[in-house]
């Protein structure tokens, strides 16, 4: 690890405690996180993976511990790890209130000491926008894996100009390190898996975000956006509804997807002789 990457690690570490420490346990959304209306990408993973009963994941940069304590509830073996430490504690008594163990591990995901060919499954919740050296971090995600173990993973791309003013202007919520995805991210995924793929969400329906900046009347440094909108109530989101329809339209579009907010990507550790 080169200076610069510890001393990232050390501003990302620090930016993420303070976070965990503010955090009341019982406002972390677990069910809404993958089920809601506003959560297409982890209801998109979600019907991708399947059937979790049993299945060994390694939740890697779990943040507030939200996807740990949901795949635990599915059934899934779970181990969490993140680079905070107060992060990592703060998942581990939300499993405890929600009647799950997780594993734990403190650790920057590019070097984490998971042990390898170990897990069916490698999630990762906007994690890939805070790593610099992203071939290092599917290295490391491809060794933990199983021969045709997958990774799942959903982070910002860079292209949108609306969102890049909110990046702009969000300076308290957000880590001054961070560097969303673009399609170049996507051959680094394909050095390592096989059956890489990608799908994009949130270009029209990114209305939302602009309704609580010019409706609400919410200062992107007074509320986390992208947690605001799992408080969402489903009975309000019927023009919601209609924009991800049309969404689901132009994210098919090859020019026009690079206008989303998000993009989930995943792979598959070839099996041998594969």
């Amino acid at each position: 690890m080169t200076d610069g990457q510890g001393q990232l690690h050390r501003r990302e570490a620090d930016f993420h405690d303070r976070w965990a420490v503010r955090t009341d346990l019982a406002s972390v959304q677990v069910t809404a996180a993958f089920e809601a209306t506003t959560a297409p990408e982890n209801r998109f993973i979600v019907n991708a993976i399947g059937d979790l009963r049993g299945a060994r994941v390694l939740d890697l940069g779990a943040g507030l511990g939200e996807s740990s304590v949901y795949f635990a509830l599915r059934g899934a073996d779970v181990t969490m790890a993140d680079l905070s430490p107060e992060m990592v504690a703060l998942a581990a008594d939300l499993g405890k209130h929600h009647g799950v163990r997780i594993s734990t591990l403190v650790g920057a995901a590019e070097t984490i000491e998971a042990p390898s060919s170990s897990f069916d499954v490698v999630y990762m919740a906007n994690l890939l926008h805070h790593v610099t050296d992203r071939d290092q971090l599917f290295r490391t995600v491809r060794r933990v894996l199983k021969p045709g173990g997958r990774f799942f993973s959903w982070d910002p791309l860079a292209y949108n100009p609306v969102i890049n003013v909110y990046r702009r202007v969000a300076t308290a919520v957000r880590t001054p390190d961070e560097s969303p995805l673009t399609f170049a991210d996507l051959a680094v995924a394909r050095r390592h898996f096989v059956d890489v793929g990608h799908r994009e969400f949130w270009i029209l329906s990114l209305a939302l975000f602009l309704k609580y900046y010019a409706v609400d009347r919410v200062h992107p440094n007074a509320d986390r956006y992208w947690k605001r909108i799992l408080r969402e109530r489903e009975d309000r989101l019927g023009w919601f509804r209609a924009l991800q329809r049309a969404d689901a339209i132009l994210t098919r579009l090859p020019v026009v997807r690079r206008l989303a907010w998000n993009m989930v990507m995943w792979g598959t550790k070839a099996r041998e002789g594969g």
